[in-house]
């Protein structure tokens, strides 16, 4: 499979219950680590709001043609793990988006 022209990326956002932050960054940090060894996996940026310190973003690039194909490769134990810890650390369901370039400076 040869890598797409420009990479799939989704802008996350997420609301933690301001108790579990650290809880959810550890949680975050677990994921991350093993996301890194996916072979179309890009990069992942994580961000916090500067005036709302339980307010989060994610900006994930991966090397896939579309959401499907992604999709197609994320029913992970460590994902599953990941994703069954989300309703006791938010403070509302996380809010993913996928994003398309339309320009890029340099």
């Amino acid at each position: 499979m040869s890598a797409p022209d420009t990479p799939l990326v989704f802008y996350v956002k997420l609301q933690v219950k301001p108790e579990r932050v650290q809880d959810w960054l550890d949680a975050l940090h677990t994921l991350v680590d093993r996301m890194a060894d996916e072979p179309a996996f890009v990069s992942c940026d994580l961000h916090r709001d500067a005036q709302d310190p339980t307010l989060f973003t994610l900006y994930e690039r991966w090397n896939e043609a579309s959401v499907e194909d992604f999709l197609a490769h994320q029913s992970t134990d460590y994902r599953a793990a990941y994703d069954a810890l989300l309703p006791e650390l938010l403070q509302r369901p996380r809010e993913p988006q996928v994003l398309e370039l339309l320009q890029s400076w340099h």
